[in-house]
């Protein structure tokens, strides 16, 4: 039986601190991608909530002025 090599122990601790850090970048990786995608939708969400807002808006102060022309002719 031979004995360990320190170097070579160093080297395999080594190789699996690598292995360990590079699964964490592809892990990081992956959920940045995902937040990017989340973020991405979200924003045309709210886009689409603000232009549905505006409209109401404006639906609402026009509503506001016929009531005020109708009241204005009695």
């Amino acid at each position: 039986m031979s004995t360990p090599d320190p170097v070579q122990h160093e080297i395999d601790l080594l190789s699996q601190q690598i292995d360990r850090l590079l699964e964490t970048l592809r892990r990081l990786h992956e959920e940045n991608r995902s937040l990017r995608h989340s973020q991405e939708q979200l924003a045309t969400e709210r886009a689409g909530l603000m232009a549905r807002n505006e409209q109401a808006r404006s639906r609402v102060e026009a509503m506001i002025q016929r009531l005020k022309a109708l009241e204005n002719n009695s």
